[in-house]
């Protein structure tokens, strides 16, 4: 297997050949930021920009319906080195327009990489709107940025919790609304948040939106799947179209997109 590490100067043409290209590139950028060791790496990313025409080549090569197999096929060169993957390195192919700047431009293929550390990670960024569909906020649809830190979802925009403190509400359900839904909906329902490791927005349930208070579901738009949040500590990655329910009929839509 020692031959894919062949140097190029030429673009790929094939499959076999991009798959070769980024597993060398792969493996040079593992010694480069570990010395030879990889314990301290938590993941690696994959950016492609593939070329108009060859899509369907670059996803093939990295198995983009398996991606379990490119994984393996990283994890048996790690072996083959000695590069001491830890057991839980995570691997994710992004095709995108754009390479982020922290990561490394390939040469044979337009891709780049970046290994990521404990102590060295992408500074991602990303935008998403909330959609009301049942019940009243204060409105219809909210714009989220990875900027915004923790948004807090609840009845009322001043809130007064437990020990006198007031909490503000960023997405706020207003009590005197007069619609039903609103009834149902907690002073510190939930939050959503930004995960900049996994390049995402997270839903958490918060005090006052878990058993034996009011509830938090999501519905996977995806898999038409129901999740119930029972704990505060565990949050749902939101995927496109997914509706999240808040105590027993507020209903909002996640989306990359807005609906204005």
């Amino acid at each position: 297997m020692f031959n894919i590490f062949s140097q190029s100067n030429s673009q790929p043409t094939d499959v076999k050949g991009v798959r070769e290209a980024l597993l060398r590139a792969v493996k040079e950028e593992l010694q480069k930021a570990e010395g030879g060791e990889g314990r301290n790496i938590k993941g690696i990313n994959i950016f492609i920009n593939a070329p108009a025409g060859n899509e369907h080549m670059y996803e093939s090569a990295v198995y983009l319906d398996e991606p379990q197999k490119f994984k393996d096929e990283i994890q048996r060169i790690a072996d083959d080195f000695d590069l001491g993957l830890p057991d839980n390195w995570e691997l994710e192919v992004k095709f995108d327009t754009e390479f982020p700047p922290e990561a490394i431009k390939l040469n044979d293929v337009n891709a780049a990489i970046f290994i990521r550390t404990k102590d060295h990670v992408i500074q991602r960024s990303g935008d998403g709107y909330l959609r009301v569909l049942n019940g009243v906020a204060e409105q219809a649809e909210y714009h989220i940025t990875s900027q915004d830190g923790k948004l807090n979802i609840g009845r009322d925009r001043k809130a007064q919790i437990e020990g006198g403190f007031f909490r503000t509400n960023d997405i706020a359900f207003p009590g005197d609304a007069g619609d039903e839904a609103n009834k149902y909906i907690s002073r510190q329902h939930a939050h959503i948040e930004w995960n900049n490791e996994k390049g995402c927005f997270m839903f958490f349930a918060d005090e006052g939106g878990i058993p034996p208070g009011n509830k938090v579901k999501v519905l996977s738009a995806a898999t038409g799947t129901l999740f119930k949040l029972h704990s505060s500590h565990i949050g749902h990655q939101l995927e496109e179209g997914d509706q999240v329910i808040l105590g027993e009929t507020a209903v909002m839509e996640f989306s990359y997109k807005t609906g204005k």
